[in-house]
């Protein structure tokens, strides 16, 4: 499981020309699920989204999680993370799982997220066509794989 965090001040998913969901200051997190990802990876990088201290506290210093700045959490499944672009120009998906498998670990990593940051987490719909509207606060980007665990 590979996930794209962006610090935000404010994110937001369109679908269908329409305003799906919406966050304030928090997280806006992109989230590819590859084959042979397993509920130990959800465990794993949830666990690191609730806890990054990339929040500034009172002296400025990303000392805060978003779960201590009470901050939301924008989730967007995104297959294209998984992209191999080893040969040619045409980007690989070969990587990123099947929606029959990737959708109910999709779901499961919502739920988990919002069971250990102890409120809803806003998401899109996965596979859906989704435009994407964020200000990217600092800008603070992040990208974490489950398998590299760094």
């Amino acid at each position: 499981m590979r996930v794209v965090i962006q610090r935000v001040s404010r994110a937001s998913v369109t679908i269908e020309n329409k305003i799906h969901n919406s966050i304030g200051d928090g997280l806006m997190v992109l989230l590819g699920i590859e084959n042979g990802d397993t509920v130990d990876d959800i465990e794993w990088l949830s666990s690191k989204v609730c806890g990054l201290r990339i929040f500034g506290d009172n002296n400025g210093l990303m000392n805060l999680s978003v779960k201590d700045m009470d901050g939301e959490v924008l989730l967007i499944s995104q297959f294209t993370l998984h992209a191999s672009t080893k040969k040619g120009n045409r980007p690989s998906f070969l990587n990123a799982a099947r929606p029959e498998t990737a959708i109910p670990l999709y779901e499961k990593f919502i739920l988990t997220l919002s069971r250990k940051l102890e409120k809803p987490v806003k998401a899109g719909i996965f596979g859906a066509d989704m435009k994407i509207d964020l200000l990217n606060d600092g800008p603070v980007t992040l990208i974490i794989d489950s398998k590299k665990r760094e």
